[in-house]
Parts: C-alpha cells; structure tokens; sequence
C-alpha cells in the first residue's frame, strides 16, 4: 500500500511538469509574452534575495544594502559570480566589524 501511494504521489507531481515541458516547444507564444516570460527569473530572484538583504541585522538595514550595492558593482564588470559573492561578505564583515 506504501508503494503505491509512493507511486501515485510520484505520477502526480510529475505530470504537471511534463507537460508543460511538452507544450511550450510546440506553441508560439506572441513576444510581449517572451518579454514577460523573460523576467520571471530576474523578478524571483530579486523577490528570494532582497528580504535577506535587509535582515543581514535586524536595526541596521544599510548594511545588508551597502553589500548588495557592493555584490551588484562587482557584477557590473561581468567578473565570476564568486568575487561578487566575495565583495558582498567582505563588505559586511568590515561594515560590522
């Protein structure tokens, strides 16, 4: 019985990802919808990492904000996504030394 509930829940989280892996190649969508489509993963990162930007600590938001402003100069020069990562924590480090 285990199993085939294991089974079933298995089937039903993979059907709604397949097909909508199916579809989209075959369907062409008009390109204000690309656009949109385009900026999802900008937007969701954005609205995944700015919360933990401001809770670097609770009384002093800047921080958090001086080493994402740090994180994206560093990305600006298009160098390894680690020197930005770098910067920011090292901007941190010393904000809060």
């Amino acid at each position: 019985m285990i199993m085939a509930i294991i089974i079933g829940m298995a089937v039903v989280t993979m059907v709604p990802r397949f097909i909508p892996a199916f579809i989209v190649g075959k369907v062409s969508f008009p390109n204000w919808v690309n656009r949109w489509l385009n900026a999802i993963p900008y937007a969701a990162l954005g609205a995944l990492i700015f919360p933990g930007i401001m809770n670097v600590i609770q009384d002093q938001p800047f921080i958090g904000l001086i080493g994402g402003i740090v994180a994206v100069c560093i990305a600006f020069f298009e160098v390894n996504v680690i020197f930005s990562v770098l910067g920011a924590i090292v901007t941190v480090y010393l904000l809060t030394m």
